[in-house]
């Protein structure tokens, strides 16, 4: 099977409409970030969301707000050892895998965000939002939305910025602002 390309780090989803929830790939390019659009900045451990008060050609992002995921270790988490399953008939045994509990803490946070982004997009604050996040943290992101939460996003960006500063974000959208 090929490549999907929807997940792939050199292209944009943009939502059509709310209606059909069509997701159509449209290359980096093609991204227009307004005065006062937010862009969702984060990954399975921190967000933030940034507001351009530029224009349409002069991005100029102000932090709105910023949270982390205060990561617990492993030890803390849990260490108990594969359940096992013991079948009716026969003395085999097997073991049950293990849930990964830094995926499940991911998992959360991300969830906790698209709360917080919801109700932003309900009361007004965020009309227009862009969401930069890695693949699989988009995945997640994805399916949480609601569906007026949905038509605001105006498109998605495969990529993790969580590392970088604010002003070199601006200049990698600045690149893709047309």
């Amino acid at each position: 099977m090929g490549r999907d390309r929807r997940y792939s780090c050199q292209t944009v989803l943009e939502r059509t409409t709310s209606s059909a929830c069509e997701e159509r790939t449209a290359t980096m390019e093609q991204l227009h970030i307004h005065s006062r659009d937010c862009i969702l900045v984060c990954d399975g451990s921190r967000a933030i969301l940034l507001r351009n008060d530029g224009d349409a050609h002069e991005l100029d992002l102000v932090a709105i707000r910023t949270s982390r995921n205060e990561g617990v270790p492993s030890r803390a988490m849990g260490r108990d050892r594969p359940g096992r399953v013991h079948p009716p008939s026969g003395n085999l045994r097997s073991s049950v895998e293990v849930s990964d509990l830094h995926d499940r803490a991911e998992r959360r946070f991300l969830a906790s965000i698209v709360e917080e982004i919801t109700h932003d997009i309900e009361t007004q604050i965020v009309q227009r939002l862009v969401i930069i996040a890695p693949p699989r943290a988009l995945a997640v992101i994805r399916p949480l939305l609601s569906m007026r939460a949905e038509a605001a996003v105006i498109g998605a960006i495969a990529k993790d910025f969580t590392k970088i500063s604010i002003p070199e974000i601006e200049n990698r959208l600045r690149a893709l602002n047309v």
